[in-house]
């Protein structure tokens, strides 16, 4: 675990490496993100990599945990890139310790001022990403969390839940109805709220395919009941469609503040 930043390649290597791949693509590049094996802020020289890159004519992005964002230095090799994500997952400091492990020398207070610090200085997209663990931070700790994002003002948020094997056997992703409960909180302060939760979706349009256009959204943020009749009536199909999905584990049915929801099941929680 580290804490102080230090070089890791020289950013001519990193930059070369870059390019190479760029001109090797032949598809529309939306973005070169910076999201290493490990924290890309520890990097010293992560300030002068984002502006070689941006050379390229692409944008660029950096998912980080914000563990360093109350470093000036930090702060500012940051502002030049187009996109920054950073994790919230909780805010009080007790939970904070349990789902994140941070480093010893981390103060909780100066992590959660260098968020605060940095929204008010960043002219990019800010987006920020609440992962919710089983028994961690899914019950009480969302609604925490959605009073200091709105602190944040992210222009996007997500929440998410453990979606590759984890190092340890007892974290589980929360169920259905915590990442429910946690979207609607989220909304109601927050801007623009989706789900992180693994599947990989289209188009939110009608493509003719309803089965793929109904997980495709409700992958991304739940469906109310009238949301779903209204595309049923566009695909000119019948509410049997939506009964097949849930017998077929595919599609929840949630109930929340006298509103029916239909999520996607979370696919880790089927194995």
């Amino acid at each position: 675990m580290l804490c102080e930043r230090r070089q890791f390649y020289e950013p001519e290597i990193v930059f070369e490496k870059v390019r190479e791949r760029v001109e090797a693509v032949e598809e529309d590049i939306d973005y070169i993100t910076f999201v290493p094996d490990g924290e890309p802020t520890l990097d010293v020289n992560l300030g002068k990599e984002i502006d070689a890159v941006k050379g390229l004519g692409v944008k660029t992005a950096v998912i980080g945990n914000a563990s360093l964002l109350w470093m000036e230095d930090v702060r500012h090799d940051l502002m030049n890139a187009d996109w920054v994500s950073v994790k919230v997952d909780a805010v009080t400091e007790d939970t904070w310790r349990r789902v994140d492990r941070p480093h010893g020398k981390l103060d909780h207070g100066t992590v959660l001022e260098g968020m605060r610090m940095f929204s008010r200085e960043y002219g990019g997209t800010l987006s920020t990403e609440t992962m919710l663990v089983k028994g961690f931070n899914d019950g009480e700790e969302p609604n925490h969390v959605a009073g200091f994002l709105r602190e944040l003002d992210p222009d996007i948020s997500y929440v998410a839940i453990p979606t590759r094997p984890p190092a340890e056997g007892q974290v589980k992703p929360a169920d259905e109805e915590a990442v429910n409960r946690a979207y609607q909180v989220f909304s109601g302060v927050l801007r623009d709220v989706e789900y992180l939760i693994g599947y990989e979706g289209n188009a939110f349009a009608s493509t003719g395919d309803l089965e793929m256009d109904l997980l495709s959204i409700t992958a991304v943020h739940p469906m109310r009941e009238d949301g779903v009749k209204a595309l049923l009536n566009r695909d000119n199909s019948s509410w049997e469609e939506v009964e097949r999905l849930i017998r077929e584990d595919k599609l929840v049915e949630l109930d929340y503040l006298d509103n029916r929801f239909y999520m996607r099941r979370i696919p880790s929680r089927s194995r």
